[in-house]
């Protein structure tokens, strides 16, 4: 279990360094590299936001997340854990244990889970295809599958869902090569939300008697 959530984590923070950097070095064909493109234009251009989404795991229920992003500060909350990244220090709460782990967010030592890493990795790992338009509802949707070509990484492909209308994010499908899959779908988007820097910092005055875990 403890390794499913982390890996849950690690592809949550995959898809928020795709949402505020992603680039179109990624090959692939033309029409999944414009799609991408204008998806990426468009979230480059905010500067902050806030999103609570839904991640479904194969075979289960639905739980919820949320995602504050600024810059490459971000706050994730999701399968009863919550990261906390100021640009300095990193910081994974565990609610059930009441114990913070503390590492830098360094990207040459912050490990797996350091958004920058991700997104280099990222940009140099994957192929993209075009596979088909969708309807949901009133949305005409866009899918598009990205392929990994990285044999050292966990994931296998990317399904992700662009809204025709907006160029938005509709919802993304985790296949991971140890074949467990995962399903993101945004319920809320706060673009260019007013947060200070202070909250991507953790505070263990908020959290009484936490036990602290410093791994740097």
């Amino acid at each position: 279990m403890e390794n499913f959530k982390k890996s849950t984590f690690t592809i949550a923070i995959v898809m928020i360094a795709l949402l505020t950097s992603f680039s179109s070095n990624a090959q692939g064909d033309k029409k999944s590299s414009a799609i991408l493109e204008a998806m990426s234009k468009k979230y480059q251009q905010i500067k902050s936001f806030k999103a609570i989404f839904t991640y479904t795991p194969k075979g289960e229920k639905s739980l919820k997340g949320e995602a504050t992003v600024k810059g490459m500060k971000f706050r994730l909350k999701m399968a009863g854990q919550e990261i906390f990244n100021d640009g300095k220090l990193m910081a994974t709460y565990i609610k059930e244990t009441n114990e913070v782990n503390l590492q830098d967010s360094d990207p040459t030592a912050g490990g797996d889970l350091d958004p920058t890493k991700i997104y280099s990795a990222y940009k140099k790992g994957f192929k993209s295809i075009f596979l088909k338009d969708k309807k949901e509802g009133s949305k005409n949707l866009e899918v598009v599958q990205l392929t990994s070509t990285n044999k050292s990484s966990q994931v296998d492909k990317v399904e992700i869902e662009v809204n025709k209308a907006d160029r938005s994010i509709n919802s993304w499908k985790i296949f991971q090569k140890n074949g467990q899959e995962v399903v993101y779908k945004v319920e809320q988007f706060q673009p260019d939300v007013t947060v200070s820097d202070s909250f991507f910092a953790f505070n263990a005055k908020q959290y009484p008697g936490v036990e602290v875990v410093d791994l740097r």
